[in-house]
């Protein structure tokens, strides 16, 4: 079974999904809705949001006659907190180089104190 973390990121890997959660950012639609910008098939779209839908991406409800799309944005939390870890761990790494950076500057270049003559 694989953790929520991969299953986000995989539904993620694909452009026309990546698409699709844009417009859903927006608000809410149908399948032929989404399917509007893209050259594939009603067929196609309906895979791309089940592969949101299983990834928790995307919920679908139902209204009258259709099952508007809608994006679950709280997942993305889960992603962020995941990237923030490792910015974090980037940032200390760059503060850590800065350190040996500056050291480095001043054992090879020394302060002199300007003697006034």
């Amino acid at each position: 079974m694989t953790d929520q973390l991969s299953r986000v990121l995989s539904a993620l890997s694909d452009p026309i999904r990546r698409d699709m959660i844009a417009r859903l950012a927006v608000s809410d639609a149908t399948v032929s809705q989404l399917a509007e910008p893209f050259t594939v098939s009603m067929q196609a779209v309906s895979k791309h949001l089940k592969v949101l839908e299983d990834a928790g991406v995307v919920t679908r409800s139902r209204v009258a006659q259709t099952r508007p799309a809608h994006l679950e944005a709280k997942v993305f939390d889960l992603m962020t907190k995941w990237i923030d870890r490792f910015s974090r761990q980037a940032e200390e790494r760059y503060e850590r180089l800065d350190d040996v950076l500056a050291q480095m500057n001043e054992s090879t270049h020394p302060k002199r104190e300007d003697s006034a003559s």
